[in-house]
């Protein structure tokens, strides 16, 4: 563990952060390109999965849904970093598998308010980052998400995400978070 020390400019106050360097099972070099080539596929899998609720239910819903997990996400002893845009209290955020599919498809009994973010009849999703980071071995982007439903209703969803390089230098999310964007009071 390393750690480093922070003051404020006019030297109130003063904090120590650690940090735990990361693991070296982990591989580095991230591209814009990497992240732009995720990102596409994870707009096509939310697509996908809202197409294959409406023409053949739930249950292959949510099989593409852990799939798509399996496939996008780095989740290892439940250290995920998650928090979907239409979570609450007490299940704001999700560390495990379970709670970001249920996030995603809802039939959940231990997360009785997701309804099923994915299943909301999503045709058109495309993502706009305003800053990439890299980092070395992770990126960490911040950004809109504009999803289109069924109806030709725009969502757009502010997102930060968080990436890094499993093993297999496949690009995974470790972090997700996402909130609706503010509406001021008229």
């Amino acid at each position: 563990m390393k750690s480093f020390f922070i003051f404020s400019v006019l030297g109130l106050t003063s904090m120590t952060y650690a940090y735990a360097q990361a693991p070296s099972s982990l591989t580095s070099n991230i591209t814009i390109e990497d992240i732009n080539h995720h990102q596409t596929k994870w707009c096509d899998a939310l697509i996908n999965i809202s197409k294959t609720y409406q023409e053949n239910g739930l249950a292959e819903a949510k099989k593409q849904a852990s799939q798509m997990i399996d496939e996008q996400y780095l989740i290892t002893d439940g250290d995920l970093l998650f928090k979907p845009t239409l979570s609450q209290t007490p299940q704001t955020f999700r560390t495990t598998k379970e709670g970001a599919l249920a996030y995603f498809v809802g039939d959940n009994p231990n997360f009785p308010n997701d309804k099923g973010f994915a299943l909301k009849g999503w045709k058109k999703c495309n993502i706009e980052n305003y800053v990439v980071k890299n980092l070395g071995n992770t990126a960490l982007v911040m950004g809109k998400t504009h999803l289109e439903d069924k109806y030709g209703k725009t969502t757009n969803v502010d997102k930060t995400w968080g990436f890094v390089k499993d093993q297999a230098s496949n690009l995974r999310v470790f972090l997700h978070h996402s909130s609706l964007e503010y509406q001021p009071q008229k």
